[in-house]
């Protein structure tokens, strides 16, 4: 379990990773190991870094072939994460988009340093 002291921020986000079919990309038109990289960055940094909830929201795909989908937040800092999507095999996928959630520790608007 994490604990937090303070204030606690809230950001979420949507994202279309790809959108392999339109222009026949390596997620709809390849085979084997194929991996999607994108890096996401917060509007307002959180103290450390925050704990990520991401999941698929939607996806394209093709009914013919074994869906095999993964999906992770790696990297994590307090200004940003990076998504990762990987596939394998023969599945095929024309699109996808994925939601997140980021939960952390953040400055109250009272929060002032001393120098």
């Amino acid at each position: 379990m994490r604990r937090f002291s303070g204030v606690i921020g809230v950001e979420q986000g949507s994202r279309v990773l790809f959108n392999d079919y339109a222009h026949d990309g390596p997620m709809w038109t390849g085979e084997g190991p194929r991996e999607v990289r994108l890096p996401q960055d917060f509007g307002n940094s959180f103290l450390g870094p925050p704990l990520i909830s991401i999941g698929i929201s939607m996806w394209d795909i093709d009914r013919n072939t074994n869906s095999r989908v993964d999906i992770a937040a790696e990297k994590v800092t307090a200004s940003g994460f990076e998504i990762v999507f990987r596939t394998w095999a023969d599945t095929r996928i024309a699109r996808l988009r994925a939601d997140w959630m980021a939960i952390g520790p953040t400055r109250d608007e009272d929060d002032w340093e001393v120098e």
